[in-house]
């Protein structure tokens, strides 16, 4: 071992500082240690004051190193050193604090080795010590920072989860905590793309539009919601960021109507059917451009018809405190609407627990919700629900006299603006009249329940080709039909209501 304090020495230590940088500009704080282990032959590894368990490397498995290493920390501890040196049995143990501020509990550099230990060890360490110390706190600042966002993140998504469920105050006053306040009025977008854009994108928002909400998409990996008030000119239809080349180039966006807040769940939809349209331009954005909901389209009856059919759900009190209210029941339906199977991942529960909820639901409904119509009347149903306040919800009766029953669903889509909203869903797959083989696909596929295979049976196709049909479908209707969430609710109905009237 040559002496340190000859030019020999120096120029060996300097030769490894620069070395241990390097590997901490390469790996961080993991490949010093290792560096260390492999110079020295000693178990090099970082670990708590309190001297039980290690923070990076390889804590020893040996009872006397481990013995000693507690020892060590307990004596750091209770006498304030910098360091120590602590030999039990055949071993060394060689303890720093990596800074000088133990307040900030940083961890302590130790190295076991067996006696006698190298005369460079010391030094090396105590070389080391400054290294790791700088790596240890950007690794610190790093894992600061990202649990920081995932408590943002998941914060953002339970409020996202609440203005879907409609509970719009609830996600007001949790969203209370956070900036910015949720706007009044809103504009939905959905963003497609792949994640460093996505995240290019969300930085550009937050430097550009300082009242937007950007929240992960609970449900699809590659989609960002932005949540943001409609632009303040009427002549910009859309804010800069959702036009900047960058995001033209890399994304896809599809933009809701501008809604009230309350209406959170039908903008989501709106943005996720214009992003299906979006996919299909060169342009690769496109806003939602439809028809007035079948909700809107009905009138104040479908406020009676909608309470008596979700009473029996409403009403329900659940038998054990951990079992859903009714609230929670029809929440988990909508989510189910929408989503699918991912409505357990949006609603952060597990597939069996999305499944006895849904169980539950038909049995006080007397539904059977594998059966598209079935379906379709409970979709119309939590929306037109969700479309109203309670103060605007009907009692059921005329304030005079006995209660006026409600309207069936059948009565109200036999109405003829009703009629009317059906016949304009279906026109994109007319041909002068004729029916395409577009349009006789989506009609067989709506009577079997959107199930693809008997579709395809019934029609003597593969079930490729009627995928295939059904992806024209979607870019003549600008609609998504196959990846929730759906139009295709809105299209039973629409049926349903050209049957009725035999239209």
């Amino acid at each position: 071992m040559p002496d340190m304090s000859s030019p020999v020495g120096r120029s060996g230590r300097a030769a490894d500082i620069l070395a241990m940088h390097h590997a901490g500009r390469k790996g961080g704080t993991p490949q010093v240690l290792r560096w260390l282990a492999n110079r020295t032959g000693a178990d090099v590894f970082l670990m708590n004051p309190s001297g039980t368990g290690a923070r990076a490397g390889t804590f020893p498995s040996d009872d006397t190193a481990r013995a000693a290493c507690l020892r060590g920390a307990g004596d750091m501890a209770e006498r304030g050193l910098q360091s120590a040196v602590i030999d039990q049995g055949e071993l060394t143990c060689f303890i720093l604090v990596l800074d000088n501020d133990r307040t900030l509990r940083a961890p302590l550099l130790t190295a076991v080795a067996r006696r006698p230990a190298a005369p460079d060890l010391p030094v090396l360490l105590a070389d080391a010590v400054s290294i790791l110390g700088l790596t240890w706190h950007a690794e610190d600042a790093r894992r600061s920072r990202q649990r920081l966002r995932t408590a943002d993140t998941r914060t953002r998504e339970a409020v996202l989860r609440l203005l879907m469920d409609g509970q719009t105050a609830i996600a007001q006053d949790v969203a209370g905590a956070l900036r910015p306040t949720l706007p009044e009025v809103m504009q939905m977008y959905v963003v497609e793309g792949p994640h460093e854009a996505r995240s290019e994108l969300a930085l550009r928002i937050a430097e550009t539009n300082k009242d937007a909400w950007v929240v992960p998409c609970p449900v699809y990996n590659d989609h960002m919601l932005v949540l943001a008030p409609p632009p303040p000119c009427p002549t910009a239809a859309l804010p800069v960021w959702a036009t900047h080349g960058s995001t033209a180039e890399r994304l896809r966006l599809g933009v809701s109507n501008p809604l009230h807040l309350r209406e959170t769940a039908t903008g989501y939809a709106q943005a996720f059917h214009a992003l299906a349209a979006a996919r299909h331009r060169t342009s690769r954005l496109s806003t939602f451009a439809g028809e007035p909901d079948l909700a809107l389209t009905i009138g104040p009856a479908v406020a009676a018809w909608s309470d008596s059919f979700l009473s029996p759900v409403r009403s329900h009190l659940p038998r054990r405190t951990q079992d859903p209210d009714g609230p929670q029941l029809l929440a988990t339906a909508g989510a189910w609407l929408r989503f699918s199977s991912g409505a357990a991942t949006a609603l952060n529960i597990h597939r069996n627990t999305l499944a006895a909820r849904l169980a539950h639901v038909q049995e006080l409904l007397r539904l059977d919700l594998t059966r598209l119509a079935d379906q379709s009347a409970l979709a119309l149903a939590l929306h037109a629900a969700a479309g109203r306040t309670a103060s605007h919800r009907s009692d059921g009766g005329t304030g005079e006299g006995r209660p006026t029953p409600p309207p069936s669903l059948d009565e109200l889509l036999v109405l003829p603006r009703v009629a009317s909203w059906a016949h304009r869903q279906f026109r994109p797959l007319q041909d002068t009249g004729t029916p395409t083989p577009v349009a006789e696909t989506i009609g067989t596929w709506l009577h079997l329940d959107a199930h693809i295979g008997h579709t395809a049976g019934a029609l003597s196709l593969s079930e490729s080709a009627v995928r295939k049909r059904l992806a024209r479908a979607e870019v003549l209707l600008q609609r998504s039909l196959t990846r929730p969430p759906t139009v295709v609710h809105d299209l039973w109905l629409a049926q349903r209501a050209l049957e009725l009237t035999g239209r």
